[in-house]
């Protein structure tokens, strides 16, 4: 079975994988150069059952040895005392397994792993579902046809826009936006993130150890929608710049470096809400499908674990694993879904209270003893969409049918 996967970030070489070792024949289209994955892109973390899928990949170690190291986290806001955070104890409070890891790196590891044939600098332009097949036109490769098409692109897929309707329909704005993008590292960060909260906005900056700058991070909330075309860096930079022009701190070193910035991202913290994530032959999986929102809605973990369960489903039944996968994976999305709007309420203090109690909690927390730290972790929304429900488990060999393990 032929399968064409468009998008080679995180949940698309996932997929790939999976798909190779049932023996499905497999294409990746991505739009970006191959070039351009390395060390770009905010931190992520992975938890819960993404930890189990990569550790079945063989690639935990490689992941593990590529993480950011970031050990501390302060938090400062005008007027209080600086709270220190002891990450090490507050992810051991979380999980057995817990890593945080530049996106680029993780989406090299994931890539380099994953056999398939991949069109790098390349993009579908239209899709025509026959009931047997897709017939695909591309920017520049010659018409393909293949069994199945995934959308494995993002929360601005181009497959959910050509197969599903405009996002617009399908996008839910929580009230808030992140940008990121590489600075020198001005205050000789090393092992630490060090963040500024006020209402509405935090500013966060932490050391990248593999090349020597560091990242920084900007989140900030919005009455209103802002308008803008998401492919235009410049007009991105401009709003950012905008709005946090009078926010004093240390943000002014950082805004100088910003017009240089070649690897900026920006975006809205938003949901895609679509109910169904297959129709015909065209599937869709992460962001894609059901992102529950950037930097607040554990959107990557979500995109491994889903990516392994759909590849499993397509390998035990066929085609007709787009609707068991979709039936598969909707507790895990649901409660993600509920992730979001939580965290945005938290992560970004909308108020006094809010500004006052988050940086007390963060400190606490990892001072509780580990099976404490580990229920009251089990009780959070994260911790039940992306641990609660079994992962299923697929057996298989190169070539031949998956069986579901029992």
């Amino acid at each position: 079975m032929k399968v064409l996967i468009s998008g080679a970030s995180v949940a698309g070489p996932v997929l790939a994988y999976w798909l190779e070792r049932y023996g499905f024949e497999t294409t990746v289209v991505e739009r970006t150069p191959a070039l351009r994955h390395g060390l770009g892109g905010h931190a992520v973390d992975l938890f819960g059952h993404a930890a189990d899928v990569v550790q079945a990949m063989g690639l935990w170690d490689e992941i593990v040895a590529a993480r950011t190291m970031i050990e501390k986290l302060t938090i400062e806001r005008s007027g209080a005392k600086p709270v220190h955070v002891d990450l090490s104890r507050l992810y051991a409070g979380m999980s057995d397994r817990h890593v945080e890891i530049l996106r680029g790196e993780l989406t090299r590891i994931l890539s380099a792993a994953d056999t398939s044939e991949y069109l790098f600098g390349d993009s579908i332009t239209s899709l025509n579902d026959d009931g047997d097949g897709v017939d695909v036109t591309f920017e520049h490769n010659a018409p393909r046809r293949f069994d199945l098409v995934i959308g494995a692109d993002g929360m601005h897929s181009n497959v959910r826009r050509l197969a599903f309707g405009p996002e617009e329909s399908v996008r839910r704005h929580l009230g808030g936006y992140l940008a990121v993008y590489s600075t020198p590292n001005l205050f000789g960060l090393g092992n630490e993130t060090l963040t500024h909260q006020s209402i509405n906005r935090l500013v966060a900056m932490y050391g990248v150890r593999q090349t020597g700058q560091a990242r920084a991070a900007f989140l900030f909330r919005t009455e209103n929608e802002l308008a803008y075309d998401y492919r235009d860096k410049d007009q991105q930079k401009a709003l950012l710049a905008k709005e946090f022009r009078d926010y004093g701190w240390r943000v002014p070193q950082l805004l100088e470096h910003l017009e240089a910035a070649n690897d900026f991202y920006f975006d809205a913290i938003a949901q895609i809400t679509l109910d169904t994530w297959q129709r015909g032959q065209i599937g869709l999986v992460g962001d894609a499908g059901y992102c529950p929102a950037p930097a607040v809605g554990g959107g990557t973990s979500l995109a491994i674990a889903t990516a392994y369960i759909l590849a499993g489903e397509l390998a035990v039944n066929g085609p007709d694993g787009l609707r068991s996968y979709e039936t598969k994976v909707r507790p895990m999305v649901d409660r993600s879904r509920a992730i979001g709007p939580k965290v945005m309420g938290s992560i970004i203090p909308g108020g006094p209270a809010t500004l006052r109690l988050l940086p007390w909690a963060a400190s606490v927390v990892p001072k509780l003893p580990t099976p404490i730290q580990r229920f009251i972790w089990s009780q959070n929304a994260v911790g039940k969409a992306l641990g609660s429900e079994p992962l299923p488990t697929y057996a298989a060999s190169p070539g031949s049918p998956a069986t579901p393990v029992q």
